[in-house]
């Protein structure tokens, strides 16, 4: 699913009149799970050997020198130990970043620093990758992770080279050194809010990975969830997440059924938009408990029980709005925040239990929501964008997915915008 314009772009005739105006042609991103190829690695840091076989052990195709028309250029800057050393960066990218293929991928390894001109040089990598990915265009995305000693690389390679991560560029991922699990396959998620929208895109991507999902949300949604349940073969449960034994209820559910959960994501939320002047003291605490507060209720409750297993991974569906805020959503916005400070905060306490707490931040999504949004403002959310479009529900479900999975043990404590490099927020 794609809107009109982008649509009428990608089409003979209208491609040719986009053209002469002059606007901006977005690309019908590719969104199949398959890695972009050929790769071609570059750089000498510490990870350029292990690296090269995590690529292989991924299937990816892995290109030779001088090769014209890469799927993938992957730099290795582990190794810049101070500023002059970020010529690497140019020596490598300039020859061959405008042969890169429509849909490719750019994506530089870091480390984290030790010393105050390494610390210098690492962080310069975020404005290279940030700028890099608002220069290659034709959809195309590029992404900076830093990953510790012994870090497990394959899971965030695997989601960053294939189509998975179309909708996710200019982002910092850090990867810390974990023993990485497997897949969801047989595993116990459940997703609260997944009647619609981005919950019934999560619910669905779970389970294509394997896992039996717990649909979780209000009972005025019992037709909606059923159907979502009943598709993907997973199970329904009405759940008011604000109310006072809904902790208890799922914590006793997900014991009783199935012994503990694996993977729990935090999706129900609401919007009261309204300038705060105006905004009413309801609007204000229902949206916050809702958002926020319940997840920390329900967290504890999965955490003290132990019924979350270990290794289990919480993520939250934070917002764009959180980090940049905006006009109208105060409430919102700081409901949004907190997921992302919760995310940090508890991270230390899911690495204890080998787990992960993630936080996933969306931006301009095609739902129902913002087909209601004025036709303007829809348009601005949709083409101040790297990638001049607005995402997919399952761009939001890869990028949890992704994770969610116990192969990303690795990845704990981040918060990963979904929205095309919009160029609001950081």
């Amino acid at each position: 699913m794609s809107d009109l314009f982008t649509r009428i772009a990608n089409a003979p005739v209208g491609s040719q009149v986009v053209s002469r105006l002059g606007l901006p042609r977005p690309v019908e991103l590719d969104r199949g799970a398959s890695l972009r190829a050929p790769v071609l690695l570059g750089g000498d840091g510490r990870l350029a050997e292990p690296l090269a076989q995590v690529l292989r052990d991924a299937g990816a195709e892995l290109a030779g020198a001088g090769a014209d028309g890469c799927g993938a250029l992957v730099f290795d800057a582990s190794g810049i130990e101070d500023s002059t050393g970020l010529r690497g960066l140019y020596d490598f990218f300039h020859p061959v970043i405008r042969s890169l293929r429509p849909c490719g991928r750019v994506i530089v390894l870091g480390a984290p620093p030790e010393r105050p001109r390494q610390a210098t040089a690492q962080r310069a990598l975020e404005g290279f990758v940030r700028s890099l990915g608002k220069e290659v265009g034709k959809g195309s995305t590029a992404n900076l992770v830093y990953a510790a000693e012994g870090a497990p690389l394959e899971s965030t390679l695997r989601f960053f080279l294939s189509g998975r991560s179309a909708y996710v560029s200019g982002q910092v991922v850090r990867v810390e050194s974990a023993e990485p699990g497997g897949s969801l396959d047989g595993k116990v998620a459940v997703v609260t809010g997944a009647a619609r929208g981005i919950g019934e895109a999560i619910a669905e991507t779970l389970a294509r990975d394997g896992a039996h999902v717990v649909c979780a949300d209000v009972p005025a949604q019992g037709e909606a969830l059923a159907e979502v349940a009943n598709r993907v073969g997973g199970a329904a449960l009405a759940l008011d997440v604000t109310a006072a034994d809904a902790p208890e209820r799922l914590a006793t559910y997900l014991r009783e059924r199935h012994g503990g959960v694996d993977a729990v994501v935090h999706n129900a939320g609401i919007t009261r938009d309204r300038t705060l002047g105006r905004m009413t003291p309801e609007e204000w605490d229902v949206l916050l408990d809702v958002n926020l507060s319940s997840q920390e209720r329900i967290d504890d409750a999965l955490l003290g029980g132990d019924v979350l297993r270990s290794g289990g991974s919480i993520v939250g569906v934070s917002s764009m709005s959180g980090i940049a805020g905006n006009r109208g959503q105060s409430n919102y916005a700081t409901s949004k925040a907190g997921v992302i400070g919760r995310a940090e905060s508890m991270a230390p306490v899911l690495r204890e239990r080998g787990g992960t707490i993630n936080a996933v931040a969306p931006g301009f999504i095609e739902t129902a929501m913002t087909a209601q949004m004025p036709l303007a403002t829809r348009e601005a959310g949709r083409r101040m964008s790297s990638l001049a479009q607005g995402g997919l529900p399952v761009d939001v479900a890869e990028t949890i997915a992704w994770l969610a999975a116990p192969a990303s043990r690795g990845v704990n404590g981040n918060a990963i915008r979904v929205c095309g490099q919009n160029l609001l927020g950081a």
